[in-house]
């Protein structure tokens, strides 16, 4: 056991000693040349790959020459505009759009289910509520409330309005929506409905300032042009005003389906600007598309209620609107760039640096699947020990099969 113990503890006193001397080693490539076609067309195609890609991809395409910035501020400013016929009524931007005038987040009102003249009261459960079908006054619990119900139960059974059946009866407004809603037909005409959208960015770190409008020479002529021009995206770039009608488009959406179901549409402000151009060439662009998720038909689709309040001979009433609409929700997304000294020196040296797995790759071609490599390892690796008494040349030279320095041992070699 003792012996055991001493013959690791000398091998290991020789490894940390080998490794403490090695440590002090100094490393020098040494140049060999290698003629052999083979090997030399995966060395420049590698090499062509590598230029290429740092040209091309990151210099050219992601301008890494550039000193950047994501994350700019933004402020987003929305108006609807429109009117329709709707029955007997004219419905302006008070009546569908919430809010009328908005932020980043605006929506505009496609189909109404009213139930009018609501007044506290007792009235019957709704049938598809929980618990809520009775025969007896003993099936239903007072003052019990279910969430998913209307609201707080009296205790007793009651026949549910004109049917046959019975219901527990509740303390809530009556009548209740499921019963006596009325389904208006949908605001067709809302497909030309306009949203006016400002967007004003500003890249701190560049100091530049840009909007989405078209600069006008005076303030009536904007005015004009404002109320005039609809968004195209060749012809009129700097037109802020949509059409609800082309915003469904471009989101590859049904309008009639949006009409019925309602649903959530994004409208995406992209501003990609290269400040070593004029300012004046940084232009937004735009897309569209379907936020919510229509898979799943419980939870797609976008609608809201709200209440209209009454008051007379002191006996308050209202009128509830179940309303569905398209929802859009703005999201500005900036990236500007200027040529800057710093990222084109770390971009120009990686780019550098990157060529040097050329010759890694082709070292492990030639040493792993060439034949002869246990020559080629012989000649490239070297141990110098200490300094030899007779001076060694240092001009390039080429290795041979006879050991002069003149001629090519890899002439006729395959790979």
């Amino acid at each position: 056991m003792c012996g055991a113990f001493h013959q690791f503890a000398m091998g290991l006193r020789e490894f940390i000693k080998d490794y403490f001397l090695g440590f002090w080693d100094y490393e020098t490539p040494k140049v060999m040349v290698v003629k052999n076609k083979t090997l030399g067309v995966i060395y420049r195609a590698v090499q062509f790959l590598v230029i290429t890609y740092f040209i091309w991809y990151v210099f050219i395409s992601q301008k890494a020459y550039q000193e950047s910035e994501t994350r700019p501020e933004s402020s987003v400013y929305t108006v609807m505009k429109g009117s329709a016929v709707h029955g007997d009524q004219i419905l302006d931007t008070v009546e569908y759009a919430r809010p009328s005038e908005g932020g980043d987040v605006i929506s505009t009102i496609l189909r109404r289910e009213v139930t009018y003249d609501q007044m506290q009261g007792t009235c019957a459960e709704y049938f598809h509520v929980a618990n809520a079908n009775c025969t007896t006054d003993s099936d239903c619990v007072q003052g019990e409330v279910d969430f998913d119900g209307h609201g707080r139960r009296t205790g007793r059974c009651v026949q549910y309005y004109n049917h046959t059946f019975k219901t527990c009866e509740i303390q809530t407004w009556c009548p209740i929506e499921e019963y006596a809603v009325e389904r208006e037909p949908a605001l067709v005409e809302a497909i030309n409905f306009t949203v006016f959208i400002r967007n004003s960015i500003h890249f701190p770190k560049f100091k530049v300032l840009r909007g989405n409008i078209k600069d006008a020479s005076n303030k009536r002529n904007l005015h004009k042009y404002l109320t005039r021009c609809h968004y195209d995206e060749e012809k009129e770039p700097y037109c802020p005003n949509f059409r609800l009608g082309y915003i469904a488009e471009r989101a590859r959406e049904n309008f009639s389906e949006l009409c019925r179901t309602g649903g959530v549409i994004g409208v995406f402000i992209n501003w990609k600007c290269n400040l070593d151009l004029d300012p004046s060439h940084c232009k937004p662009t735009y897309s569209f598309r379907r936020l919510d998720v229509r898979k799943d038909q419980a939870s797609s689709g976008y609608y809201y209620r709200f209440a209209k309040y009454y008051s007379k001979d002191g006996i308050e009433s209202r009128t509830l609107i179940k309303a569905y609409g398209i929802r859009l929700d703005v999201i500005v997304h900036g990236h500007a760039g200027k040529f800057s000294p710093i990222p084109t020196i770390i971009s120009t040296v990686t780019a550098m640096t990157s060529v040097g797995i050329c010759t890694i790759i082709c070292d492990w071609i030639m040493l792993t699947f060439i034949d002869k490599n246990e020559i080629y390892s012989d000649r490239k690796f070297d141990e110098v020990i200490q300094e030899p008494k007779v001076p060694i040349s240092t001009e390039l030279s080429y290795i041979n099969s006879y050991g002069s320095n003149h001629s090519d041992l890899s002439e006729g070699v395959p790979l």
